[in-house]
């Protein structure tokens, strides 16, 4: 089915629907302090929960809304979805319990499930191939875009209002997305392609989708590509703050570090239709291994006080750079390279796809994030030995690919 709707506002729609996400983890940044104090005074570390419960919640909700919209069309589901995100965030904002706030959180991210899994599988509807890969790393620029802004805009909302306040930003920013995807988009996926939701066809998906070895490996990659992202999200603005100080300036350093690193999106995009997808992964990982050990000296070599605090924060913010750089040049990728042999059931894979790679994600960085000691050694040392783990995973990965096709994606 052609889309009706231009490329670039369709692009602009699709990168809107996916910073849902982003937003919806970054404006908290700033907030988490104040939380902390106001809803867990005892165990302020407790607050980063906040972050990892809604990124449960939305991975837990990925697993249903792909077969949903391949049963019902993505535009309704879509839509239900940003009805629920929207309630969870006026419940999260009444919240006087860290326990009420963390349920309405896990059901925040439930919502979001839906416009951030059915957005790819539109993708995937509409585009196919490195042209798909291409329309992804587009949108992965957006993605990246959208946190160099957001903890600014929570901050300057926490400090005019309260954390509170932060919630109905959200409720805001859902209304208009869901108006514009209810107004300008086309339904993509006709009723006579749509698949009647059986516990047995999805049984079968997902079997067929773990049996590739290709879709398999990518869905273990994006894993532990989330877990690398989500520790460091869930630990940066307490490194900031109790390692170096810098509470003051942190949502200016966090939206300096994400507009360099937005740059990852239009490198990938210019790059993946000339070097193939599986390459560009293996290097960004491969680059990770070396920076993450660089990392962790340079955390051994400040505890001995052979370089300055200014030096050793110098090297986090370097590295914190790299680490949201390689999120802009993998996780396009992976998602294209786990869609590509399933355009059959794209909605589905799309479900299976995000939602076990961000459950995994969860699952790893929620330890992480909980062993700050207040330095930021332990994180590095656990993106290390992920990204050590990624990149093997990469290698049988492209093995597997040159067995199975005469015409590679790496």
């Amino acid at each position: 089915m052609p889309n009706a709707m231009p490329r670039k506002e369709f692009i602009a729609l699709m990168a809107m629907l996916a910073a849902t996400v982003a937003l919806s983890i970054d404006a908290m940044l700033p907030a988490l302090p104040q939380i902390g104090q106001e809803l867990t005074p005892d165990n302020l570390n407790q607050a980063q929960l906040i972050l990892t419960t809604f990124v449960l919640g939305m991975g837990l909700g990925t697993f249903f809304t792909g077969p949903l919209s391949d049963t019902y069309g993505r535009k309704s589901v879509m839509l239900w979805g940003a009805a629920l995100y929207t309630v969870s965030a006026y419940i999260a904002s009444t919240a006087e319990t860290l326990e009420v706030l963390l349920i309405a959180r896990v059901f925040q991210g439930l919502g979001a499930a839906g416009p951030r899994v059915v957005a790819m599988a539109v993708v995937r509807d509409l585009y196919m191939g490195r042209g798909m890969a291409q329309i992804v790393s587009f949108i992965m620029i957006v993605f990246t875009i959208v946190p160099a802004i957001a903890p600014l805009l929570g901050a300057f909302v926490i400090d005019a209002y309260s954390w509170r306040a932060v919630f109905y930003g959200f409720m805001g920013f859902s209304v208009i997305s869901a108006l514009w995807l209810a107004i300008r988009l086309p339904e993509t996926l006709p009723p006579e392609r749509r698949r009647p939701f059986r516990f047995h066809a999805l049984r079968s998906a997902v079997i067929e989708m773990f049996v590739h070895p290709v879709v398999r490996l990518s869905i273990v990659v994006q894993g532990l590509c989330f877990a690398m992202l989500f520790s460091m999200l869930s630990s940066v603005q307490q490194i900031y703050d109790i390692t170096f100080g810098r509470a003051d300036t942190f949502a200016l350093w966090f939206g300096f570090v994400a507009v360099i690193a937005a740059s990852s999106g239009i490198l990938n995009a210019s790059l993946v239709m000339r070097l193939g997808m599986m390459f560009l992964v293996r290097a960004m990982l491969l680059a990770q291994v070396g920076l993450s050990a660089l990392m962790i000296a340079a955390g051994y070599a400040a505890t001995a006080g052979h370089i300055s605090n200014d030096l050793y924060f110098g090297c986090f913010v370097i590295w914190q750079i790299s680490l949201f750089f390689q999120a802009g040049m993998t996780l396009g990728n992976l998602v294209a390279i786990a869609q590509e042999p399933m355009g059959h059931i794209a909605g589905i894979a799309a479900s299976v796809v995000g939602s076990v790679a961000t459950v995994c994600g969860v699952i790893l960085a929620i330890p992480v994030g909980l062993m700050f000691d207040g330095t930021p050694t332990p994180l590095a040392i656990s993106i290390f030995f992920e990204a050590a783990a990624a990149l093997l995973l990469m290698r049988l990965m492209m093995q597997a690919d040159a067995q199975l096709s005469p015409s590679p994606m790496n």
